[in-house]
């Protein structure tokens, strides 16, 4: 909405903008929409990933990152990625939000409850990925504000890279360290 320099001026604001002088009430107008992770945020998170991957000399990365209504808003795939690998980052961002904790703990907490698995599977269409490398996005006063996926080596090191890559960013990661032994996992 554009207001012409008397309505800055007079602080009638609606009274005066260009819409309202062509007869346009003010529900016409498009609302911006509060965003929880906004796009830059969300693509340092996503370089920063694919940064820490390089660095540490790990296979290629797909990763997704969505906000706190579960919407993507940033995604990269590495050239040598498989297919399935958006899927899978998309889906450990998505069960990390779902739960509210971090995928590696919906692992170790759901190990001995397949059903419960399977119904969060089922629930979720499918995009309910429980194993490390989602990870929580936190504001500085510790709500989740979205959540990172990443898919393409080992879940614990993928994880590494999420919480790396979302300090890097400026943000707080839960969990907030890697697995200890996050160098040692295998495929």
């Amino acid at each position: 909405m554009r207001l012409s320099p008397s309505a800055s001026r007079n602080g009638r604001g609606a009274e005066r903008c260009s819409a309202c002088r062509r007869g346009l009430g003010v529900s016409e107008h498009l609302r911006a929409v509060y965003s929880s992770l906004p796009l830059a945020g969300a693509a340092h998170i996503v370089d920063a990933a694919i940064a820490a991957r390089i660095k540490e000399g790990l296979l290629p990365l797909a990763v997704a990152v969505i906000d706190a209504g579960g919407n993507l808003v940033a995604f990269k795939r590495e050239d040598g990625c498989g297919v399935l690998r958006f899927d899978i980052a998309f889906g450990k961002a998505w069960a990390a939000l779902g739960m509210g904790v971090p995928t590696r703990l919906i692992r170790d907490r759901l190990a001995g409850r397949p059903a419960f698995l399977g119904a969060l599977a089922a629930a979720s269409d499918g995009r309910f990925i429980p194993v490390p490398g989602g990870v929580l996005i936190l504001s500085p006063d510790g709500q989740a504000i979205g959540a990172v996926g990443i898919s393409g080596d080992a879940s614990d090191k993928d994880e590494y890279c999420a919480i790396a890559a979302i300090k890097a960013a400026g943000y707080g990661s839960d969990p907030a360290e890697p697995s200890v032994q996050w160098r040692e996992a295998g495929l």
